[in-house]
């Protein structure tokens, strides 16, 4: 009986790592930046931070696309970088980058916003994502809004939302509801990760934040981290069960 029970969890577990597997094919890559396609219309961009702390730290970041124009989620972590990804966007993709949204105040989020400027690339941020950019002397965001923002992109919208604060006071979530894919940023975790930088967290609100993120988003089906592998629902319910008080 034991063993049989056995097999069918072993059984279980594999079906459900094959229904949820988000390994996709890398469609770029160079020592400084690489591209994983998500779904049909999005790709993962993935630069690299140098730190003290942690050491060279991987940074995700989104793209989406439709009927030749995109949107960034987070710039890669500097300019030299956010021009690499730029390009690639034009030239493979043949869209037009017609936004970049910015999820925090952090260098991991914002480090090459200078050069989406410098290509007319209008950038997106929340009101409070602005005050802390100037606090911090960091480039600052065209348009802001206080709670919630609906980008059209192509014939699709992307709905951008604070929902309160997590890894930072800012930290904002972006949900494009046709491919049903979720950019947490920073305030949602990777699988097996741990609580990582906490200088600007509000670790008593991160999982009631996560909770409300849950309960909007239902029939999400792909939630990408601001670092490590991306997922599905079960990476909300572990940053939840991470900073559970």
């Amino acid at each position: 009986m034991k063993t049989n029970f056995k097999i069918v969890a072993l059984l279980l577990v594999l079906l459900y790592s094959c229904q949820n597997s988000t390994e996709k094919k890398i469609v770029y890559k160079s020592n400084t930046l690489k591209i994983e396609q998500l779904t049909q219309n999005t790709f993962v961009h993935i630069s690299y931070l140098e730190t003290d702390s942690y050491g060279r730290v991987p940074c995700n970041g989104l793209i989406f696309i439709d009927n030749n124009e995109a949107v960034v989620f987070d710039t890669p972590t500097n300019n030299i970088t956010s021009s690499e990804l730029i390009s690639w966007i034009r030239s493979s993709l043949n869209c037009e980058v017609k936004a970049v949204v910015i999820n925090h105040f952090h260098i991991d989020c914002l480090g090459g916003l200078k050069e989406f400027h410098a290509n007319n690339i209008t950038s997106y941020a929340s009101n409070y994502t602005i005050v802390l950019s100037k606090e911090h002397q960091k480039e600052i965001h065209k348009i802001g809004f206080q709670k919630s923002l609906v980008l059209k992109i192509g014939n699709q919208k992307v709905i951008n939302t604070y929902f309160g604060e997590a890894h930072s006071k800012d930290n904002i979530v972006s949900y494009i509801p046709n491919e049903k894919v979720l950019f947490g940023g920073c305030a949602i975790k990777s699988m097996g990760a741990k609580k990582g930088n906490l200088n600007d967290a509000n670790i008593d609100e991160w999982s009631n934040t996560v909770e409300k993120i849950k309960k909007e988003y239902k029939d999400l089906t792909y939630v990408v981290p601001g670092h490590g592998k991306p997922g599905g629902k079960e990476l909300l319910d572990y940053t939840i069960s991470l900073f559970k008080l």
